[in-house]
């Protein structure tokens, strides 16, 4: 018979909490407390009624201390909180003998995963890295078809509509979110690597809070990329005749991955990757701190780089943007 799971989740509250509540809830496994310092939390009900839940993180550890104290310590934390946030509470997680399972990014800058691991190998315990692009069945093809000799030519472009809460949240905040490249554009920049290699070439040639675009080489590719809040860049994206059948539709993300001029197709699909993702976890074949660290390095070394401007031929979104 199968053993039910003990979880707990730090940001409860936040955007992507209900992609690991349905998650842990699909796996058959329970979630038994739940942090975050706004109480607006009732999505608990659809899923975990009797979750206990707590706004300060001092009862909240008090709670999972004296669940220890007991022998009912939990087996997992999910971590959901602001991305400044994650190295702390994957410490804490650790340091009470849970396996962690992190949105991303799993930190901001590199040089906060070597303390980590040391930590994970102190504990035996696992750090997972929701990677979830990894586990779309267009890209798991795409991947299987891209011959090793070849070198491609990539046009990433990401467009995700923002109001203007965004920027007065912790979201708009480089220092606590590592900005666009990194609060919405990580895990594209892990997919690209996934799929083509190690970094080799980075450029930077738009760079605001709200969108930013630059030029990237891995050993096998080299990429043009788009990342946007604004939503006056999603008309941008299509003919006249599309935008009215877009507005209509009421969306407000744009995905495209073009690769040697050809369209790859991922826009859908990507609401149950999350419960693929926990699903390999809990089989112990998550995705770990090395799997991180090569789109965590990139996003880092982003927000360091001099914006050159546009120079010369681009790809056609941006040649469109002032």
């Amino acid at each position: 018979m199968k053993s039910i799971k003990k979880f707990a989740l730090i940001g409860v509250g936040g955007y992507i909490a209900p992609r690991h509540l349905e998650a842990i809830k699909t796996s058959g496994n329970e979630l038994v407390a739940a942090l975050d310092k706004n109480d607006s939390v009732g999505v608990l009900d659809s899923y975990f009624p009797s979750c206990s839940f707590f706004t300060e993180f001092e009862r909240f550890d008090r709670h999972l201390e004296k669940m220890r104290y007991k022998g009912e310590k939990i087996d997992y934390l999910t971590i959901c909180s602001p991305n400044y946030l994650h190295d702390a509470h994957i410490r804490f997680g650790l340091r009470i003998g849970a396996n962690i399972i992190c949105e991303k990014p799993l930190v901001l800058n590199p040089w906060n995963i070597d303390p980590l691991e040391e930590i994970e190998r102190e504990t035996n315990k696992k750090i997972n890295v929701i990677l979830q692009s990894r586990l779309h069945s267009s890209l798991i093809k795409l991947k299987k078809e891209i011959d090793k000799d070849k070198t491609y030519d990539v046009e990433l472009t990401y467009i995700t509509s923002r109001g203007k809460w965004y920027s007065q949240s912790w979201k708009g905040e480089e220092s606590k979110s590592g900005g666009i490249v990194t609060n919405i554009g990580i895990h594209f920049f892990d997919l690209l690597g996934w799929l083509w290699g190690k970094k080799t070439k980075n450029t930077i040639h738009i760079y605001r809070e709200d969108k930013a675009a630059g030029y990237l080489e891995l050993e096998k590719a080299r990429i043009k990329w788009f990342l946007s809040v604004d939503n006056n860049d999603l008309p941008l994206c299509f003919e006249k005749d599309i935008q009215k059948k877009f507005y209509k539709t009421g969306f407000k993300t744009y995905r495209s991955l073009k690769v040697n001029g050809e369209e790859t197709e991922f826009s859908k699909l990507f609401t149950n990757l999350h419960t693929r993702s926990y699903k390999k976890i809990l089989k112990n074949k998550g995705f770990g701190t090395k799997d991180a660290r090569p789109s965590i390095e990139i996003v880092s070394e982003i927000r360091k780089l001099e914006p050159i401007g546009l120079r010369g031929e681009y790809h056609s979104l941006l040649s469109k943007i002032k």
